[in-house]
């Protein structure tokens, strides 16, 4: 968040934090069996969660490289993983057709986001921490209460599956991207 470090997901089963200006390595992140498909800092810079293939989400202490917490459930793979913007919960998305609501300090499940008829290839908290935007491979993307886990609305207009969405600071748009080249 400072600019100062950048982290890495890899399919080698690793998360590797970098020195933004020199380019050096300060932590390699050890413990998934299979890919990582994402990884993010906390709004502080001293988290980092981790999103795998081996049906997990990681927690880890950014300057030591060191697993905080597993975050466990998904009956499938992992695509995303992201902090809300306090830092308190986490939003992972899966290949199961969930997005799922932890507590980033416990780990416990607080909701699980069900609707979608495909994987969700990526979840996102909007700016004051309210709603959820998940997109899908069912060509959709839909917005969630974040507290309670409902669905406040489907988002349609993609042919094709829908890889990541993104919601203005205002939390007033979104934008979604899609294979349909759209």
């Amino acid at each position: 968040p400072d600019g100062g470090r950048i982290v890495t997901a890899s399919a080698d089963r690793t998360a590797r934090v970098w020195d933004a200006t020199t380019g050096a390595s300060l932590a390699e992140l050890k413990g998934h069996t299979h890919g990582v498909r994402s990884a993010v800092f906390s709004p502080d810079g001293t988290r980092i969660v981790t999103a795998s293939e081996d049906l997990t989400s990681r927690v880890w202490d950014a300057a030591t490289g060191a697993s905080v917490s597993s975050l466990r459930g998904h009956r499938n793979g992992l695509t995303s993983a992201a902090f809300s913007p306090d830092g308190t919960r986490i939003v992972t998305a899966s290949w199961d057709k969930t997005a799922r609501v932890w507590d980033a300090e416990t780990g416990a499940r607080l909701a699980e986001l069900k609707g979608h008829r495909e994987p969700v290839n990526s979840a996102a908290f909007s700016a004051d921490g309210t709603r959820i935007v998940t997109v899908s491979v069912d060509s959709t993307g839909r917005v969630w209460d974040a507290v309670r886990g409902t669905s406040l609305a489907e988002l349609r207009g993609h042919t094709a599956p829908v890889e990541f969405a993104a919601l203005s600071a205002d939390g007033t748009r979104i934008v979604t991207t899609s294979i349909d080249s759209t």
